[in-house]
């Protein structure tokens, strides 16, 4: 797969079921790669969590639908832009068509290469379109969508009208090990959900859920941050509050941890880092026992003292004197990688393993793959819990993926 990348400038596209690995080859390409490469992603967190740089601040694009407006490109955006060999698109299932297409001209429009697609530069895309959507606009941008283009994803940009793209799928599920687990989770992604299956998940989920070590996806924001509240409110003793250090140009909202982070001892809390020693990954879920300069964390029996990291945000920019490109730090976040973790979004739960976690679907579901990425968090059917049960209505398979994966030859994995 590497090799694929490397040894060759066509264009890729990585996907894969939940927890196969893509992020790990995206790192590794990163890490090992001999071509000018540029790690971009659709939104500020996702950028932050491979080390790259949002799309619109790498192209200088404005937000909302480009569609055939001018893009303006000052020196330094063309000579940047000239530099590139690869370009990586994380979470690509995020972007847009019209995005796509934008990126497309933006490459052409610089390297002045406008016959040739994104102007010869080699697109390397990572995601999973049967997990996360593009978010839809207001009513004009998906008049727009309907109007000019066959659905709003990625892979219907005109673009790819002259340019192939080589579906890779990564096969080998890292994440879970039971394989009739495995099995029921593809059935859910691929919409193919039978009675059978459906009555199984919904006969594991019935049992009472913990009540300590369990987190709660649910698909509200609201819903989350009235349980993490309610949940920390009950809890005896004063709250205490860490202020995130933000240095640089650390703009926009869209921070990798709270701001002001409240917490109490006793607090259940959820890792937003990897750990360098490896003691807590990402996802990983502990009980808060003492606070003080540092907090120290209960994971699993063992207690860990847990220092503030810092967040980096990147921008690319071009060395005249080296000809290279290069990758500059002009803001950090500092913070303790922690998050108040009683419950969290489903899409922020995007990425994260856990040993066992309530799935609270409310009152419907209403995004495709929104089921898919709860229940793929797990590692074993034993882990899941359900405030109610499945019904039909929410294993939502978007049509336009369908076809797309279908309609491609893919090489497994």
């Amino acid at each position: 797969m590497f090799e694929l990348i490397e040894g060759t400038k066509k264009h890729v596209f990585v996907t894969g079921r939940a927890g196969t690995g893509k992020s790990t080859l995206l790192n590794h390409l990163s890490w090992n790669t001999e071509k000018q490469i540029v790690i971009s992603a659709p939104t500020g967190v996702a950028a932050l969590n491979v080390g790259g740089q949002t799309i619109h601040s790498l192209f200088r694009l404005g937000i909302g639908v480009i569609a055939d407006h001018e893009i303006p490109q000052n020196a330094e955006v063309r000579k940047l832009l000239n530099t590139i060999d690869t370009l990586v698109i994380d979470e690509v299932s995020m972007v847009n068509a019209d995005l796509m297409d934008a990126i497309d001209r933006s490459l052409r429009q610089a390297r002045q290469r406008p016959l040739e697609a994104f102007g010869g530069v080699q697109v390397v895309l990572f995601g999973d379109p049967y997990q996360l959507a593009p978010v839809p606009g207001d009513g004009d941008e998906r008049a727009y969508f309907a109007d000019h283009y066959r659905s709003m994803w990625f892979f219907d940009a005109k673009v790819w009208e002259e340019a192939s793209l080589e579906i890779v799928e990564l096969t080998e599920v890292h994440r879970q090990h039971d394989d009739e687990f495995k099995f029921m989770l593809n059935a859910v992604r691929f919409g193919m959900v039978t009675k059978e299956i459906a009555d199984r998940l919904n006969g594991a989920g019935a049992r009472p859920a913990p009540t300590e070590g369990a987190i709660t996806l649910a698909t509200r924001n609201d819903s989350v941050n009235r349980i993490n509240q309610a949940a920390l409110a009950r809890l005896p003793g004063r709250v205490l509050s860490a202020k995130a250090e933000i240095s640089g140009d650390f703009g926009g909202r869209a921070y990798p941890a709270d701001e002001n982070l409240e917490l109490k001892v006793g607090a259940q809390v959820m890792f937003l880092r990897n750990d360098g020693d490896q003691r807590w990954v990402n996802g990983t879920v502990g009980t808060v026992t003492k606070i003080d300069s540092t907090v120290w964390v209960d994971v699993d029996g063992e207690v860990h003292e847990v220092d503030p990291v810092a967040w980096e945000k990147h921008r690319y920019s071009y060395a005249p004197e080296s000809k290279q490109l290069t990758k500059e730090v002009i803001g950090e976040f500092t913070q303790f990688p922690l998050r108040l973790a009683w419950a969290v979004t489903i899409h922020k739960s995007q990425g994260q393993t856990y040993d066992q976690a309530v799935v609270d679907l409310g009152a419907r579901v209403f995004s495709p793959g929104q089921t898919y990425v709860a229940l793929s968090r797990l590692t074993t059917l034993e882990g899941l819990y359900l405030t109610r049960p499945l019904r039909p209505s929410d294993i939502i398979v978007d049509p336009a993926v369908q076809a797309f994966m279908a309609r491609r030859d893919r090489s497994p994995r």
